[in-house]
């Protein structure tokens, strides 16, 4: 049966098996599988434990909400929509420095509230902001950090995919996780947009002489700004309709999702978006969701190996004796999700996660809504953190300039990173806000 020696045995042959370069899902279903194949001692109850777990997965009605967001992000983008806010906002802070990496800041959070998906954004607004950063002579590593940096807004700002999955596999509320996640991406959007400020003020050549001003290739005919500003509201409205039904309890969020899918369709189809981009969406929409749903599977089949093994009591002995205190234990995780987001992505680090660090942050007094936004702002941050940060990866490979390294990204998302660890600081460790913010709801 389980102990010490088999908790050690199954997390090194995972962590092996992922530096190995196996897919976390294909790693995850291995381990678990023969796991519980040594643990019951009969490969025929595993095989039982894998159709039901999946069968209890895929027809959970919850689940539904993921590819439904998913495809509410795609009509969205695919409509031009993010280009139209872009625009909106960029003309509405013509008078501030370094207008337009504020305007991708505030781009990236309203187009991140919509898709819920940091790399889409990162892609996004690479295409639409950095060719007008650079034609303002931005430079270009304070031009492409504000995009990766501001791109993490994505997974904090509901509706988020990570918040959907953290609910799921910490049978937690998706409704009252969103609504945690408001305010704290809020104040992160107000961080990004301060420090722009400040840093334009004293270096303004970073920004561009006169990135204030508004130049006469911006100036566009009435019926393009009107298209413009309809694209906008549109997308405002949408915004209002998802999180405030689910905010006043009007929807739950998968039907929170069904309704801003039919709004976005309605959006996609007014900008003129044809029958081929609407399946092309669709078929977009299989391609992100399928992986998660297989994730999600292999997840749920790690939970029980974790329960039946005994790896939670013992991960949690082990990370409760290298100190007694609860800051200490939650600095430990905050290391740990750092360490992992400089190698894998954010959903294999709370499938990987969650399961562990969720009943050992209950255990010594943790609200788990609070421990849930600590866990996504420190997982972002590992989007940023080298070598492998995912999110400047997403930002390289979406832009054609060949100056524009890595390391130029890296540098220009370090101030972003800080803040990021600002923030998390601010919610775990300043006595009074972890118990504060779940009362919100």
């Amino acid at each position: 049966m389980g102990g010490p020696e088999f908790a050690i045995a199954i997390i090194l042959i995972l962590i092996g098996l992922i530096l190995c370069s196996v897919p976390v899902v294909i790693a995850l279903g291995l381990c678990s599988f023969f796991g519980l194949a040594y643990l019951t001692g009969s490969l025929q109850v595993a095989g039982s434990l894998l159709a039901n777990t999946t069968y209890e997965a895929i027809r959970d009605y919850v689940f539904a909400v993921i590819p439904l967001f998913v495809l509410m992000g795609e009509f969205i983008s695919r409509s031009g929509a993010a280009g139209d806010l872009y625009s909106i906002i960029n003309r509405s802070l013509k008078r501030l420095p370094g207008r337009l990496a504020l305007a991708t800041v505030g781009g990236n959070a309203v187009f991140g509230a919509v898709t819920g998906v940091s790399i889409a954004s990162a892609a996004a607004f690479s295409r639409i902001a950095y060719p007008q950063m650079l034609r303002h002579n931005y430079d270009k590593s304070v031009a492409l950090g504000s995009i990766a940096g501001s791109a993490s807004l994505g997974m904090l700002i509901p509706p988020s995919v990570l918040l959907i999955v953290w609910g799921v596999i910490a049978e937690q509320s998706i409704g009252r996780l969103f609504v945690a996640g408001v305010l704290p991406g809020i104040v992160l959007s107000a961080m990004f947009f301060v420090f722009i400020v400040a840093y334009a003020t004293l270096r303004p050549a970073a920004f561009g002489a006169s990135s204030h001003q508004v130049s006469a290739d911006e100036i566009e005919d009435a019926s393009e700004r009107r298209r413009e500003i309809w694209g906008g509201l549109g997308v405002a409205i949408l915004i209002l309709v998802v999180l405030g039904g689910i905010w006043l309890g009007a929807f739950t969020p998968t039907e929170a999702a069904g309704v801003g899918v039919l709004f976005a369709l309605v959006l996609a189809l007014f900008k003129g978006v044809s029958l081929k981009g609407l399946g092309e969406a669709v078929l977009e929409t299989g391609r992100i969701s399928a992986p998660l749903l297989f994730l999600l599977i292999t997840a749920q089949m790690y939970s029980r190996l974790l329960a039946l093994g005994g790896i939670v009591t013992f991960i949690q002995d082990l990370f409760l004796s290298a100190g007694d205190s609860p800051l200490m234990v939650l600095g430990i995780m905050v290391l740990v999700w750092f360490f992992l987001g400089m190698f894998i992505d954010s959903v294999s680090i709370i499938l990987l996660t969650v399961p562990i660090f969720g009943p050992l942050a209950a255990s010594i007094g943790y609200d788990p809504i609070a421990f849930a936004i600590i866990g996504i702002v420190a997982i972002e941050a590992g989007l940023l953190t080298p070598p492998l940060g995912l999110c400047v990866y997403t930002v390289k490979g979406a832009i054609t300039d060949p100056d524009a390294t890595l390391a130029t990204i890296f540098r220009g998302s370090i101030p972003y990173w800080i803040i990021l660890l600002l923030l998390v600081a601010l919610i775990a460790f300043v006595p009074g806000v972890a118990t504060w913010l779940p009362s919100l709801m």
